[in-house]
């Protein structure tokens, strides 16, 4: 028997969820299908417990820093047993949560893999056919795994949860978010970190502000080097990386390959129905979510977009709301998404770095940088500057992009988004009231 609903969801992560919320909080009959847990990647394997390390790693520096101003203590050790315990707890109690609203709203959660028969039909793992005139598929993506010899001798991200304490000698492998993130937390709470890139630092980042953050990670310890790895041999403990110069890696206890991601299309069927895939595997969508099939979405990670939770949320309401909200325009704008790298020091940015800047205005482009070191760092006598950068245009000095590194930019930058669509200018930023002493009235300043 085949079971009729208004919308079909594939995938319950941050995308999926919220499209199947809303939609059934206008009506909609919804079937939710995941054979994952409740939530995706961010909560379960991603920002959320990624988070809570970085905390802990902040807990770390904080008891340095606290030796450094004349508190009599001696810095202590992460207990991982009673912070896994602590991380793992609220993570639950977030399924939960998700759990309940669903039942309030009436989704029909079925926890299956499932796969396309038709354009509006699934069949999932157990043989039930689900049938409507809508289906999104937000089923995310998942670590890229390489084959090269000794690939499995590593880690990959989802791994990194299951860890009970920090490896001695750590290995990683990659140059983006989770790498960056992954070898400041683990620098901070002990291990001995070699990060292997081949290009540079966060290349989605404005090239200067990623420089600084190098620098700063280097000052920490933390061996940065380029290399282009083709194989792992040896055992944990005594692991060797290959390169393909020639050059030999190593010894490290432990690897983290922290490689990209990949959508997770494979086993969908969406060749049979005629969904179109870009070469990496990403559904196709067009400014409205829509797939080369009529009746057919995709939202978040399994789509080639920026690949952040809020991204995947704020798409998957407005999704909701012009399928089943009445509001026939309500697409979700992908220009000025604020990001921030939880590394030490984070780093932030919304807007155009600078070299995008210029490709696309020229010499109209102005730059203005704030080089400082905190307050609080200051005091102690840490030489650690943060820095701060404006890109702007025209003769209003309109900015273009915000980027901030230094304590604090994940939590400052969002107001300043917020004024960035609204058509900031630096004008504006110079006329303001600062609020002193902070590290934000900083970008109120630049010269």
């Amino acid at each position: 028997m085949t079971k009729q609903f208004d919308l079909i969801v594939l995938g319950a992560g941050s995308a999926g969820l919220t499209v199947a919320q809303r939609a059934a909080r206008h009506g909609a009959r919804v079937a939710l299908i995941d054979p994952g847990l409740m939530g995706g990647t961010c909560v379960n394997l991603g920002c959320v417990p990624k988070k809570a390390m970085w905390f802990a790693a902040q807990l770390a520096q904080a008891q340095v820093l606290a030796v450094d101003y004349g508190f009599d203590l001696a810095p202590g050790r992460l207990d991982w047993q009673r912070f896994r315990q602590l991380r793992d707890r609220y993570i639950e109690g977030i399924r939960q949560r998700y759990d309940r609203r669903l039942r309030e709203v009436g989704v029909q959660v079925i926890g299956e893999a499932a796969r396309f028969v038709a354009a509006d039909t699934v069949e999932t793992a157990q043989g039930t056919c689900c049938r409507a005139p809508q289906v999104v598929i937000a089923t995310g993506a998942s670590p890229r795994r390489l084959e090269l010899p000794g690939f499995g001798l590593g880690m990959v991200s989802d791994d990194m949860f299951s860890l009970d304490a920090a490896p001695r000698r750590i290995a990683i492998v990659g140059g983006g978010y989770i790498a960056t993130e992954f070898a400041c937390l683990l620098r901070s709470l002990g291990a001995e970190v070699e990060l292997l890139i081949r290009e540079r630092l966060l290349d989605t980042f404005d090239a200067e502000m990623a420089q600084a953050l190098c620098e700063r990670m280097q000052a920490q310890g933390i061996r940065v080097a380029r290399a282009d790895v083709r194989g792992v041999r040896g055992a944990p403990g005594a692991l060797l990386l290959d390169d393909a110069t020639g050059a030999v890696h190593g010894r490290y206890d432990a690897l983290l390959w922290a490689v990209g991601r990949v959508p997770n299309t494979r086993s969908l069927g969406l060749e049979e129905i005629g969904v179109a895939l870009d070469p990496g595997g990403h559904v196709r969508v067009d400014a409205w979510q829509n797939t080369t099939v009529p009746g057919i979405a995709a939202l978040g990670d399994v789509t080639a977009r920026k690949a952040l939770t809020p991204v995947a949320v704020a798409a998957g309401y407005a999704l909701a709301e012009r399928l089943f909200g009445g509001k026939a325009d309500a697409r979700f704008d992908y220009e000025l998404v604020p990001s921030v790298v939880f590394a030490e020091p984070p780093l932030g940015m919304v807007g155009l770095g600078e070299a995008e800047a210029r490709e696309r205005h020229g010499d109209a482009v102005r730059v203005y940088t704030r080089r400082f070191t905190p307050l609080q760092l200051a005091v102690a006598g840490h030489a650690a500057p943060s820095l701060m950068k404006l890109v702007c245009h025209g003769d209003d000095d309109r900015v273009l992009g915000i980027h901030v590194l230094g304590p604090g930019a994940d939590e400052m930058l969002q107001g300043f988004a917020v004024a960035l669509r609204k058509g900031l200018t630096r004008h504006e930023l110079r006329a303001a009231v600062a609020i002193h002493p902070t590290s934000a009235e900083e970008l109120l300043l630049p010269r």
